[in-house]
């Protein structure tokens, strides 16, 4: 059986300035790179800056790019709707020749409602306007002529189409992405129906799964990142106590949204919210507990919505390399 990737993920929400920001994830991703990863993945957010630090995830992977040799660098998601697919697809190319060919792509249509509208979209406008600048992406990394006779992509980047990641949290999702030959990411987080708020998230991603592998391809591989959030220190009485904080705001979060969240502990808040939190032996056992783990071709870890400090991300990264990784890869 060929052995999983292993990924680090970040949403650059360290509790710092930008400039402070940037500088921790890029150190983040060098130390995870040193521990043994083989991917670093970031998101994109506009304007928000509780929700996440980087409108421009590209650019700063070109940063990171400089800083590292071997891992493999990831977007998880570029928000596509709201991006001019062109200049995606020019910026990618440029960039995975700067990275030595070590760019993936991850793709969505989802983000903040309100974010949309500065764009000159609506949140409604999204699934057409996603499905209209992937195809211009695809077309250009393709290298068909873009209007043009005369018109292609240049540098020509036709090992991206190879590369591309769809964020679906739905089983119609999950079949368009397989039938396009796509890898499928898995959210760490998941609705939970109004009747539903026990299950678990393996139980709402493994039909999601199983649409995406019956609808793929003869010939194809699949691919399949589950990202999920883990924070492990050295025990669980410390590992709780940080991540109480950012758990409840989570709960109050999605109080104020209007979804139920049963119970006000942090062990509620960590089964809810499918956090994996404590000493590697607590962890592992809950990762064990997660079928879809064993499905995903590549698994990804990151800290939120526990919101530890620098230094005890460090400390996470490493006890997932020494102590997690071997038994699950």
């Amino acid at each position: 059986m060929t052995r999983k990737r292993l990924g680090f993920f970040t949403r650059l929400l360290d509790d710092a300035p930008p400039k402070e920001r940037y500088r921790l994830a890029t150190e983040q991703i060098r130390h995870a790179e040193r521990h043994g990863f083989d991917g670093a993945w970031i998101a994109q957010h506009h304007f928000h800056e509780k929700e996440g630090g980087l409108p421009s995830p590209l650019l700063f992977l070109a940063h990171v790019a400089a800083h590292t040799k071997t891992i493999r660098l990831g977007t998880a998601i570029i928000t596509l709707p709201m991006e001019n697919p062109l200049r995606v697809a020019e910026d990618a190319a440029v960039l995975d020749l700067l990275a030595d060919g070590r760019l993936e792509v991850g793709f969505g249509s989802g983000g903040t409602p309100t974010s949309f509208l500065p764009f000159g979209l609506t949140f409604e406008d999204r699934g057409a306007a996603f499905a209209d600048h992937l195809h211009v992406i695809q077309s250009a990394w393709r290298g068909d002529s873009l209007t043009h006779p005369d018109n292609h992509l240049y540098p020509p980047a036709p090992q991206l189409a190879e590369r591309i990641w769809i964020a679906f949290c739905s089983v119609e999702g999950a079949v368009r992405a397989a039938r396009a030959g796509h890898g499928l990411m898995l959210s760490r987080t998941q609705p939970r129906p109004a009747d539903g708020l026990d299950l678990t998230l393996d139980a709402i991603q493994n039909p999601i799964v199983d649409a995406y592998l019956d609808a793929l391809p003869a010939g194809v591989a699949p691919r399949i990142l589950a990202s999920r959030t883990a924070f492990v220190a050295d025990s669980d009485d410390y590992a709780l106590k940080v991540a109480e904080p950012g758990l409840a705001r989570q709960a109050q979060q999605h109080r104020a949204a209007g979804h139920g969240v049963i119970g006000d502990t942090v062990h509620d808040y960590r089964r809810q919210f499918d956090a994996h939190i404590g000493a590697p032996d607590t962890v592992l056992a809950s990762l064990k507990a997660d079928t879809v783990l064993t499905r995903a071709t590549d698994v990804s870890f990151q800290v939120h919505s526990v919101e530890p400090s620098h230094r005890d991300t460090l400390r996470s990264i490493e006890l997932i390399a020494e102590q997690i990784a071997p038994h699950i890869l």
